[in-house]
């Protein structure tokens, strides 16, 4: 089996890396980066792109599953036009490859409350970005939408600092109706991503934080 990698190089996407590496059902790793990459192994492609001209790298894009971590921040992006161009346009022109190519599983890192109708930019852009990919028609579609993200990122993200500081110090407040708020490891994420590939299911799968626990497991 073929599993390629957007978004290998962020929090998430990185540890997709390390446990598809691990996984002896995975025979080769496409990672695709906009520069090199330092980790090299015997199954890893690192595929260098420029996401402005994808189209260009359709060839060597085939893949039996893949596996989308990426994104940024509107902080990171420099204004709402340029975090949609990333969260979306450069996600769904990717997928669109993908299905070209024959790809039967895709697997998408969105985010929990993501809703199309949102009046909130980052919220609204995962539900948008959801809705395209589940319209295209993938025979498997997994939508990982965990809480706050949890891990060494690089660059400095308030909201992921301050979950990290209330997963520490507040994590008896995460019980009952708010336990499904809980912030997750980006480590948890990545195997929940990478197991959601041989998991028995068909059509369009949301998998909301709670569960991302669970699939991480097996």
């Amino acid at each position: 089996m073929t599993i390629l990698i957007l978004g290998a190089t962020g929090l998430v996407g990185s540890k997709c890396v390390e446990h598809a590496l691990a996984d002896s059902r995975i025979d080769r790793v496409i990672a695709v980066t906009r520069r090199p990459m330092d980790t090299t192994h015997p199954k890893l492609t690192n595929l260098i792109v420029d996401y402005e001209h994808l189209e260009d790298y359709a060839s060597e894009m085939r893949a039996d599953a893949v596996l989308s971590a990426l994104g940024t921040t509107l902080a990171q992006a420099g204004s709402p036009a340029k975090f949609r161009v990333v969260d979306y346009d450069y996600q769904l022109r990717a997928a669109q490859i993908a299905k070209k190519n024959g790809t039967k599983t895709f697997v998408l890192l969105s985010s929990g409350g993501a809703d199309a109708k949102s009046l909130l930019l980052y919220t609204k852009v995962k539900g948008q970005i959801e809705d395209a990919i589940a319209q295209l028609g993938f025979e498997r579609l997994a939508i990982l939408r965990p809480s706050l993200l949890l891990g060494e990122r690089q660059g400095h993200r308030p909201a992921e600092a301050m979950a990290t500081w209330v997963s520490d110090k507040l994590s008896f407040v995460f019980k009952g109706a708010l336990k499904r708020f809980k912030p997750i490891e980006g480590d948890t994420v990545a195997q929940a991503m990478v197991h959601a590939v041989q998991k028995p299911y068909t059509g369009v799968r949301l998998v909301e934080n709670l569960e991302i626990f669970t699939w991480a497991k097996s």
